[in-house]
């Protein structure tokens, strides 16, 4: 049998990961034009950046394992479709509703593209634990990219919680405990969202 590294499945994961990274760039431009709060803004800003960075790793990785970036599969395929469904929606909501609802649903919609990516991650450094031909090039892939990963993901759920916490005319904390307490991980973000009301 072969180690987990060489099974033909990691090249499937790997063409989807870089597929999620080129949408992400993507849903990031559509959502800083969507987003109102200014600390947001500034926020995908910074997340836009490191998606670009987070590419680029990417492509080191299909140079060094000797694949084509290019290459195209169902599942790819798949990813490339909801990553454009996601930028029209935030287009869809600037053009029919408040800025604030667009802001709202930009938000959704990068919680939706990061979980995908954070996932993707998740695996390529399960992968590499596991030994065998290019576990090291995708170990060193997944030191680089995982923190980011974790920030992108558990601060913009607080965004989104705390951004419909603010629609439905409650006290929200902006910008989310998420941010402030500088989560990192499942356990901080649950943490953190049960002492939002130390923030109000």
């Amino acid at each position: 049998m072969a180690r987990k590294s060489e099974h033909p499945q990691v090249k499937e994961l790997l063409l989807q990961a870089l597929e999620t990274e080129r949408g992400g760039i993507q849903v990031y431009t559509a959502a800083i034009a969507a987003a109102q709060n200014e600390d947001l803004h500034k926020e995908w800003q910074g997340y836009l950046e490191e998606t670009r960075t987070h590419e680029q790793v990417l492509l080191r990785v299909f140079r060094e394992l000797g694949l084509d970036p290019e290459e195209s599969s169902p599942g790819r395929e798949v990813v490339a479709h909801l990553g454009a469904a996601l930028v029209k929606a935030i287009k869809m909501a600037r053009t029919s509703g408040t800025p604030e609802a667009a802001e709202l649903v930009a938000a959704e919609c990068v919680v939706l593209a990061e979980t995908k990516d954070h996932q993707n991650w998740q695996l390529i450094g399960a992968i590499a634990e596991q030994g065998g031909a290019g576990a090291a090039v995708l170990k060193s892939a997944f030191e680089a990219v995982e923190k980011d990963e974790d920030h992108h993901l558990y601060h913009t759920m607080g965004w989104s919680r705390e951004l419909w916490i603010q629609s439905l005319g409650m006290r929200a904390v902006l910008p989310p405990p998420e941010e402030q307490k500088k989560v990192e991980t499942a356990i901080g973000a649950a943490r953190a969202e049960k002492a939002r009301d130390e923030y109000l």
